[in-house]
């Protein structure tokens, strides 16, 4: 596997990482949010997913008590089905927060040698 190869695998795990904290987040933000306007969001910021992906990970937050969902009528066909964040959710999703706070501090602590200068490693 070329080194390239391994970089793109290596950045495609890591947003799936911290994808679920995304949705999470686009949700509190939106208040309630339609699925493919939340995939509109994720593609935007280069965090790209599919409904393939989306769809079994809202169900499973829902599962956790994380989100509810409200069904509302739509002017381009049947009812849609728009999530929000659980009071659960909501403390989960500040639990995240909290973690990836911390997470983005040890990494950016690792790494300041390297960006401080915008070094390459040798």
């Amino acid at each position: 596997m070329k080194v390239q190869e391994l970089i793109d695998n290596t950045g495609q795990q890591m947003r799936k990482g911290i994808l679920e904290l995304c949705i999470l987040a686009i949700i509190s933000d939106e208040k309630e949010a339609y699925p493919s306007d939340i995939i509109k969001r994720l593609e935007a910021a280069e965090m790209i997913v599919v409904q393939g992906t989306l769809y079994p990970l809202l169900a499973r937050l829902k599962s956790a008590g994380l989100l509810d969902y409200t069904w509302k009528e739509s002017d381009a066909g049947p009812p849609r089905k728009y999530y929000s964040l659980t009071k659960d959710g909501e403390e989960f999703l500040n639990g995240l927060m909290s973690n990836w706070q911390k997470l983005v501090e040890a990494v950016n602590q690792s790494t300041r040698s390297l960006t401080a200068n915008n070094k390459e490693v040798k």
